[in-house]
């Protein structure tokens, strides 16, 4: 199971369970916030009765008597009342009078009157001068035949004369509470279907971040230089930026390591060579001729070295660069002119035709110096493995979004086993006319700038002969942050 599905889940549980918690305590509240709401009314309703049975207490209650007429034809009055879902069409209050000693004198169930209710709590209570209020059930098994009553006292003057009590069906109540029960349902699963997508987002959010993160760390871990990832979130955004930091440190660290290594390796030959020279330099009496050439082999290597060591400063100057600082519009195919022109004295010393052929439009955004630089570099490498009289060919091709550099020469094939290798850091292979090896750093220069440039660059031997190296470069500026993918 992923991590933004275990976050969704876990989201999910803690904001249902926070839901249905939460609504069943509001819920649960319902049915008394209902009927408080509703004895509230029935006590001043009550008391308004008890008013009005005071007017008329001296007349009794007989069934021809004001009163009981008036309540007589108020529980025979037709009602049409449409309150929020529920119908009203009846009344539903019970009333009842009792006198001092709780007997009924008046009740709106005429088989009532003269039953002694002293015992009941509303009566009772009132009756000493309380707050009297009960519920009770006419089937003490069915919880929905409860009544709530509430009772006021009945006055002459100052002297209390009697109760009247005022009864409502609970059960009257019931379809506001089922009401309140359904808005509060539904409102919660609306709360709980926005947490659901408030966590997804959150989950997607999140995981895309770490998943950028570790997409990062896991280019880092195979050797790729990319740029840490841009994160919303600082805690994360401080783990990238740890983590690049990290990583500089151990690639500094095994950049120098292998820089020394490689360096010692490729110092001791030409160090044998000018120590060697020296030490005959140093015997005594040497012939002329020889002084002559152990002289020039002291300058030849020295010359070696200083060309090893100024091709390992372009190279890691290069390299520890993650994009280019800024850009411009070059026209690479006047680059690769302007190169061709300088290399041609070169060139001529072999015999060697240099040719160029460029379409219309080669301009992109890029470093001029660099690629300058990794012209230069396939050129010289171009004319060192030529054959005299040969032709080393520049074709400079375009499409919607990349340039294309192919440096062709007539020289020997390059070896299947070496193929892989010719852009490796100090990699170098014989010279046909028998040179020494050079660096080893010119085609691995270009592959870095090839790099900072969004390209690649490539090495081939051609079918009708001789070796080809392709440099494809994007045309759009590359100063953006990231790294696209190479072309």
């Amino acid at each position: 199971m992923s991590l933004s599905t275990r976050l969704l889940l876990g989201w999910f549980v803690i904001a249902g369970l926070a839901t249905v918690l939460f609504l069943n305590s509001i819920l649960n509240q319902v049915p008394s916030s209902v009927r408080q709401a509703s004895e509230e009314v029935m006590v001043d309703s009550a008391n308004l009765l008890a008013e009005v049975a005071e007017q008329h207490w001296q007349q009794g209650f007989a069934a021809d008597s004001p009163f009981t007429t008036a309540i007589s034809r108020y529980l025979a009055r037709p009602l049409d009342a449409q309150i929020w879902s529920r119908h009203k069409t009846g009344t539903e209050l019970v009333i009842y009078l009792t006198d001092l000693n709780g007997t009924v004198l008046y009740h709106t169930d005429p088989s009532q009157i003269g039953a002694d209710y002293s015992r009941w709590r509303d009566v009772s209570l009132t009756l000493r001068g309380e707050y009297g209020a009960r519920t009770t059930r006419i089937d003490p098994e069915d919880d929905t035949s409860s009544l709530m009553y509430i009772a006021a006292p009945v006055y002459q003057g100052d002297q209390l004369v009697g109760v009247l009590t005022l009864g409502k069906p609970n059960a009257s109540l019931h379809p506001f509470i089922t009401l309140a029960h359904g808005y509060f349902w539904q409102r919660g699963g609306v709360i709980l279907l926005g947490a659901l997508l408030l966590g997804a987002g959150m989950a997607f959010w999140l995981n895309r971040s770490v998943r950028r993160l570790v997409d990062y760390v896991e280019k880092v871990r195979h050797g790729e230089r990319v740029s840490p990832p841009q994160l919303a979130d600082k805690e994360l955004a401080r783990l990238a930026a740890a983590t690049e930091a990290m990583r500089r440190e151990i690639d500094g660290k095994a950049y120098v390591e292998q820089y020394v290594h490689t360096l010692t390796h490729e110092m001791k030959s030409p160090l044998s060579a000018i120590r060697g020279a020296a030490e005959l330099l140093q015997e005594g009496d040497v012939p002329a001729p020889m002084r002559e050439r152990f002289l020039a082999n002291i300058d030849g290597e020295s010359l070696r070295l200083q060309r090893l060591v100024d091709r390992l400063l372009s190279l890691a100057g290069v390299e520890k660069r993650q994009a280019l600082e800024q850009t411009e519009s070059i026209d690479l195919a006047e680059i690769a002119a302007i190169e061709l022109e300088a290399k041609r004295p070169l060139a001529e010393r072999k015999g060697l035709t240099l040719a160029l052929d460029s379409g219309a439009d080669c301009t992109l955004a890029g470093d001029r110096f660099l690629l300058e630089q990794a012209i230069s570099n396939l050129l010289d490498n171009a004319i060192e493995f030529s054959l005299p009289g040969g032709t080393i060919a520049v074709h400079i091709g375009a499409n919607d979004s990349t340039l294309s550099l192919r440096v062709r020469n007539d020289g020997p094939a390059v070896p299947d086993y070496a193929l892989g290798r010719v852009f490796e850091r100090f990699y170098s292979l014989p010279r046909p006319d028998g040179q020494r090896k050079s660096t080893g750093l010119g085609l691995s220069f270009v592959r870095e700038i090839a790099r900072l440039h969004h390209g690649r660059v490539s090495l081939n031997n051609r079918t009708e002969g001789g070796v080809e190296v392709e440099l494809v470069l994007r045309k759009e500026d590359q100063t953006g942050e990231g790294h696209p993918s190479p072309v």
